[in-house]
């Protein structure tokens, strides 16, 4: 009992410094995907303006001669439809994943990364040059957005950048996905959202999920599972008595033939100490054999450098949530970035508690969706009575 006190105590010490590891980079990306909202929306007949087809609409094309019913009916038709796509696409890879089929994996990861910067990035970018008027040659454009777009896949997938571009890599994926995200209809963008929070608690906490299904499956082979997923800085702590650095993981119960591995047989476990000249190099070095030790934790959890892993598609629904915020205007935007910062600070205590995966965007969207219309029909009342009657306080 002392035990497991001493090691929850100790997990809620580095709490703050977890925290602000991984509000960074999610603030970057909510903070990136609202300015280009406000750069690249301001205009209403603009093209960037316009709504686009995806699976996302496939049901039901919403339409402003619509009634709100109808609306509402035809967003629920189409997050149904997404969120049966994803699910069929996840458990698809948790069959490939069984056949262990990594190379394939890797190879579509790696595409799927490449065409979101090459063809995305590339639309955003024109986007931009034609709203600041830069001057350049389609030849230079071409080769400069081939170079980045190469570069990132690299960097994301080949772990031997250093881990402030691999990390900007991910956050400039997510801001891309997020902003085009945002171009669906307002009706279909909010019954998504919530639609996605439902499906990510299901798939990570029920036993028949597949993201739940994934990670076990992962953890009993002792694989990592190729993934957009962002990971923190590791958490390392300095003894004064040694230049040994201990870093701590989070693992689920593992059997083991060992007398020694009996005695570690641990929800939580502290990894090897090991030997570092300096902590402060930006860099992950990483032998074969430890990244074949790394447990993958899907959703948000702790991989074996002791860092939070938080998976892409969090970033990206958070910031959809306050790209369409920001198309109403910034004081509901302010509101929900506060709901979303609280949720996920939310999520992170319960991960220092019951020290497991935990699905990242339920807790968050529930209290962003609701600050956002609290905002929008109260607080923008209340505000512009106050301004009108020149009330300040």
């Amino acid at each position: 009992m002392d035990r497991t006190e001493q090691r929850a105590r100790s997990i809620l010490d580095t709490l703050g410094e977890e925290l602000i590891g991984i509000l960074t980079p999610v603030s970057i990306c909510m903070f990136t995907v609202v300015l280009l909202v406000c750069l690249l929306n301001s205009d209403p007949s603009s093209p960037s303006s316009a709504s686009f087809s995806s699976i996302a609409t496939a049901a039901y094309s919403e339409s402003d001669s619509d009634s709100p019913w109808a609306k509402l009916l035809g967003a629920f038709l189409n997050s149904l439809v997404f969120v049966a796509a994803i699910t069929l696409a996840t458990f698809l890879l948790v069959l490939l994943f069984y056949l262990r089929c990594l190379n394939f994996l890797k190879l579509y990861m790696a595409f799927s990364a490449f065409v979101v910067l090459a063809n995305l990035g590339g639309e955003i970018l024109i986007l931009l040059i034609d709203r600041f008027r830069f001057p350049i040659d389609s030849v230079t454009f071409l080769i400069l957005l081939f170079n980045f777009s190469v570069v990132g896949v690299f960097a994301v997938f080949m772990s031997r950048f250093s881990i402030l571009i691999t990390q900007g890599y991910l956050v400039v994926i997510g801001v891309l996905v997020a902003y085009f995200f945002t171009m669906l209809p307002e009706w279909t963008t909010w019954v998504l959202l919530v639609a996605l929070a439902v499906y990510d608690l299901a798939a990570v906490l029920l036993p028949v999920g597949p993201l739940r299904l994934l990670v076990e499956m992962a953890i009993s082979r002792d694989e990592d599972i190729p993934a957009l997923v962002y990971e923190a800085r590791p958490v390392i702590r300095n003894h004064h008595d040694s230049r040994l650095v201990q870093r701590r993981v989070w693992r689920e119960q593992r059997p083991s033939n060992s007398s020694d591995d009996v005695e570690n047989n641990e929800v939580v476990t502290v990894v090897r100490a090991e030997e570092e000249v300096s902590v402060s190099v930006p860099l992950i070095e990483r032998s074969r054999a430890e990244e074949s030790s790394e447990t993958f934790l899907e959703g948000i959890g702790l991989g074996s450098s002791g860092a939070i892993k938080l998976g892409l598609g969090d970033f990206i629904f958070y910031s959809v949530l306050v790209g369409r915020a920001a198309m109403y205007d910034l004081m509901t935007v302010y509101a929900c970035y506060l709901a979303i910062i609280a949720g996920l600070g939310v999520t992170l205590m319960l991960l220092s508690v019951y020290q497991k995966a935990l699905p990242a965007l339920p807790v968050s969207i529930l209290l962003g969706v609701v600050f956002y219309f609290l905002a929008r029909l109260f607080l923008e009342v209340f505000v512009v009575q106050c301004s009108s009657n020149l009330v300040m306080f």
